[in-house]
């Protein structure tokens, strides 16, 4: 291969390559080698415009320093050309600081916790409570009063309610105390759930239903599916025809939740508790001789004209046997194999 590449000067790459048996490909490449040994390395030489090691670290060092350590090299530098001074570039900063690892995003981001999904499960009255708070307008722009509503998910049974100026964990605490006593709620009967308010989460709501037996839970945040009874009676309230736009004084709005309730807890007919029932015929156990009184109803309607009843004798709601705060799908798979 040596004579080969020696020849090939004279006589030609082709004529060498047929001559000698040796093929052009194999050629190129050993002489390619030859090439890059001959060929020395460079040396990199520095620019005379860059900074010294010194001048380096002691840039580092102005960054370091208790005055800058928690601003911005743009900040760092305008400062220093305010006092007269210049080291080098804020690009320059940068190039130093990432030479030391030290560009990266200096505050500490807040993880947000896993919250758990809530599933709270009422197969009779007084186990679970929903409770919240919603605003009422007050007579001016920007005035409010605060409407407290604590509820039994089961019966909808709304057990205590109070109308306030502000929204306070004192206030929350006293009704919900006096809830418990009137409902004459035992050391781990109950469970409250609420979302995740100042009011709901505060300490002093937390120490009276430890000392009561009482179980809380709270929603995940910005999940109003997570509160569904509290904000479906809210909306119930609020869409009253005679509910004002706004409340001329405390007292108007307190007269007012005064006869909403009564007639909710006794007149209003509930499409979750068995269509027909009320919350308070549910809460204090009198569907039964209701359910009965009905059942009697429509059998006699239907012994004096059975043509009237297409498919079958008719049978009033059933009242459900459970209430639910997000069903497991578990649950909700094994309803449907039994329907």
């Amino acid at each position: 291969m040596e004579s080969a590449i020696s020849l090939s000067s004279d006589v030609g790459v082709k004529s060498v390559c047929e001559s000698l048996g040796v093929s052009r490909a194999g050629f190129y490449r050993e002489r390619a080698k030859r090439h890059l040994k001959l060929v020395k390395p460079k040396v990199s030489q520095t620019s005379p415009r860059a900074l010294s090691k010194d001048e380096r670290q002691k840039i580092l060092d102005i960054l370091h320093s208790e005055r800058f350590v928690d601003k911005a090299p743009s900040a760092v530098y305008a400062t220093l050309l305010d006092e007269g001074e210049y080291h080098c570039s804020i690009r320059t900063m940068y190039r130093i600081l990432e030479e030391n690892q030290e560009v990266r995003e200096r505050r500490d981001h807040l993880r947000h916790p896993n919250y758990n999904k809530p599933e709270l499960l009422a197969t009779g009255t007084n186990q679970v409570w929903s409770w919240d708070i919603t605003k009422l307008l007050g007579p001016q722009k920007w005035t409010y009063f605060y409407l407290y509503v604590i509820l039994d998910i089961y019966s909808r049974y709304v057990v205590g309610w109070m109308v306030a100026h502000r929204e306070a964990a004192v206030l929350a605490t006293k009704l919900i105390h006096e809830s418990c006593e009137k409902q004459n709620i035992e050391e781990g009967q109950l469970t409250i759930h609420a979302d995740r308010g100042s009011s709901m989460k505060s300490k002093a709501l937390a120490l009276l239903l430890s000392d009561l037996g009482v179980t809380k839970t709270h929603s995940r945040p910005y999940t109003s599916n997570d509160n569904p009874y509290s904000e479906a009676q809210f909306k119930t309230l609020k869409y009253r025809p005679d509910f004002p736009n706004r409340f001329g004084s405390i007292e108007d709005a307190r007269s007012f939740c005064q006869s909403f309730f009564k007639w909710y807890n006794r007149e209003h007919r509930h499409s979750g508790i068995g269509l027909l029932f009320t919350p308070e015929a549910v809460h204090y156990g009198r569907t039964k001789e209701i359910h009965q009184t009905r059942q009697d109803a429509l059998l006699n309607a239907y012994r004096l004209h059975p043509e009237r009843f297409v498919k079958k004798m008719p049978v009033p709601p059933e009242l459900p046997q459970a209430a639910w705060i997000n069903k497991p799908k578990t649950e909700e798979k094994s309803e449907e194999g039994l329907h």
